[in-house]
């Protein structure tokens, strides 16, 4: 833990590049001045208004699963998240943290928080740092853009960080091993949860490109399928319209 960094995320894999960081490491901040998030945006949040974190881990890949699921663990990330914001605050449907592809966590259709992940090679082999944003206290002015939200304006009583890091670090935990072995049953869950299959959506790509279509599936190595076959693999999705 420390008070203040430029970005957890940075730190961490800088540490690991150093051959400094171990499986496992965790790094939580009150602030961050240089907080990032993805597609090379920046990700603000008041000090002491959110819960900052990133860590470190090496999924067991063997040969009978292929390299291309590694793009799960995004997805994946978030599927515990959300299963452990449903365990800590015993969300209501109407307040049920929904998934909207590939790692925003959303309530009432607005963003509470987003998940970046990156892979990364050391001496200890493939690893991944996924780092994380949850807006817990920030008033409506605080908020960076009008489509975010916090715990607080969603109306969780006392939302404890320190409870939901620890929850998600156990469901992370499960939900990985629950991955390495092929549960096909994640699939499942992860389209119950989606806030984007059946969206009319507008993509747009890192070139400039923009389209639009309607989500339709969910692929194992996590792409998104659109309307016309095609595979998205990376992208911000816009929802066009509410289920």
């Amino acid at each position: 833990m420390v008070d203040i960094t430029g970005s957890t995320q940075n730190d961490l894999t800088a540490s690991i590049r150093r051959n400094q960081g171990r499986e496992g490491d965790v790094l939580v901040t009150e602030f961050q001045s240089a907080g990032r998030g993805r597609l090379d945006r920046s990700f603000i949040a008041q000090p002491g208004s959110a819960l900052l974190f990133s860590f470190y881990f090496i999924p067991s890949v063997n040969s009978s699963k292929e390299k291309r699921e590694l793009g799960w663990l995004p997805l994946l990330a978030g599927q515990a998240l959300g299963a452990s914001m449903d365990d800590v605050f015993k969300c209501d449907p109407l307040r049920r943290p929904l998934l909207k592809w590939p790692n925003d966590i959303l309530i009432n259709d607005r963003k509470v928080a987003g998940i970046l992940t990156e892979r990364i090679e050391s001496k200890n082999g493939v690893g991944v740092v996924v780092g994380i944003g949850i807006n817990f206290f920030a008033n409506r002015e605080q908020l960076p853009v009008l489509n975010a939200t916090s715990l607080a304006l969603e109306g969780f009583v006392e939302p404890d960080r320190e409870k939901l890091l620890i929850s998600f670090l156990v469901r992370m935990s499960e939900y990985l091993k629950r991955w390495e072995f092929g549960d096909l049953s994640l699939l499942d869950e992860y389209i119950d949860r989606s806030a984007t299959l059946g969206q009319a959506i507008s993509i747009e790509f890192p070139t400039g490109e923009i389209i639009e279509s309607e989500a339709i599936a969910i692929d194992r190595s996590g792409a998104l399928i659109l309307e016309d076959g095609r595979q998205i693999t990376v992208g911000d999705v816009v929802h066009l319209r509410t289920n």
